[in-house]
């Protein structure tokens, strides 16, 4: 027993001495049980809707009071041209259109991009409308009528893996170059250490890319995504490359922090947990407290993969995901810029 109690009191030490460990012991949990307890709820709230009230008189305003009186939807915008309402959605501005018309009745668009969110806005809507005792109400679902799942699932996967591939590619390969001592005899050349580092990227670059080009055939030809212009294929292409750059970055950056490659794989797959709970993969972003939508901003996944869905799905031309394609170039650069020079100051 004294030699057990002596190698249990040996192995506190090494724990928290290991400032990694303690946090994920400790502060990894805590993240977690904040996550599940705020971010993942089936609920969808604060449903942006777009008006186009060509009634005019005090039965729809009631009916527009009434939508945004209730905490599922926020009344965003009101216009008066219905020809408006499907590039407002391209644009991700709305998520529901309310039409109001004495001719046509009350119609209700939702974005079908999400099906399973927009099933639950169509519902929603239409309780409330039944409350009222309004009948007759024509739902229709845009760019996914038959609400197919792949359509909103095969986008957001593409994202998360190539954010947990390229991210533990580039931080294990640095990383064993550290550990076997060979990093510093590189360094050492008369080559410059910024062009060692991106020599080593460029391959993971390329190969990545390839992927991409791969998973875009098979979500053309495989799942069926309705990619109807070469455009579209260039455009989604040129995003992900920047994406790739940023979870290239990512990995160097974790390659600064550690130096073994169990660590380095344990960072990169905790990964994981933003791009599938704060990126909208999954939860909607909109239902979550205000201060997960503010730190969501941080995370490449959620630009990636909002974008991929407007592009493989809706269709749109590369001006309506400029937004996010600006984004991630920022993002990009900035996190290059970090790595290099805290991957030299580690080196020296």
């Amino acid at each position: 027993m004294k030699q057990f109690r002596a190698f249990v009191y040996k192995e506190f030490p090494h724990i928290y001495r290991d400032s990694r460990t303690m946090l994920i012991l400790l502060v990894m949990p805590i993240v977690l049980i904040c996550l599940f307890g705020f971010a993942i709820t089936t609920e969808v709230k604060n449903s942006r809707v777009c008006v186009v009230d060509n009634m005019n008189d005090e039965n729809s305003q009631r009916i527009i009071s009434r939508v945004g009186a209730n905490g599922y939807f926020v009344v965003a915008m009101q216009r008066h041209d219905v020809r408006e309402v499907e590039q407002l959605m391209q644009r991700g501005e709305v998520d529901v259109v309310l039409i109001l018309d004495r001719d046509m009745g009350v119609q209700v668009l939702v974005d079908g991009t999400e099906p399973n969110q927009a099933q639950m806005r169509a519902v929603y809507l239409q309780n409330i409308l039944s409350d009222m005792q309004i009948s007759g109400v024509n739902v229709r679902m845009l760019f996914n009528p038959q609400q197919k799942s792949e359509y909103n699932f095969v986008p957001a996967v593409i994202g998360m893996v190539i954010m947990l591939i390229c991210a533990m590619m580039t931080s294990v390969s640095i990383v064993r170059e550290k550990e076997m001592g060979t990093m510093e005899v590189l360094l050492a050349s008369p080559i410059p250490s910024l062009t060692i580092i991106l020599a080593k990227l460029v391959p993971y670059f390329v190969v990545s890319s390839v992927n991409v080009i791969s998973v875009l055939i098979l979500s053309k030809w495989l799942f069926a995504l309705p990619m109807v212009t070469w455009s579209v294929a260039f455009s989604f292409l040129a995003l992900s490359l920047v994406y790739i750059l940023v979870a290239l970055a990512l990995g160097l950056l974790i390659s600064t922090a550690v130096n073994s490659q169990l660590a380095a794989m344990l960072l990169s797959v905790l990964l994981i947990v933003p791009t599938v709970y704060l990126s909208g993969m999954i939860f909607p972003l909109e239902s979550m407290p205000t201060v997960f939508q503010r730190v969501s901003s941080i995370v490449p996944a959620r630009w990636y993969i909002g974008a991929a869905r407007r592009l493989l799905v809706q269709g749109v031309e590369f001006g309506y995901v400029l937004r996010e394609f600006g984004v991630l170039c920022v993002e990009s650069v900035a996190l290059v810029a970090i790595s290099f020079k805290l991957f030299k100051t580690r080196l020296q």
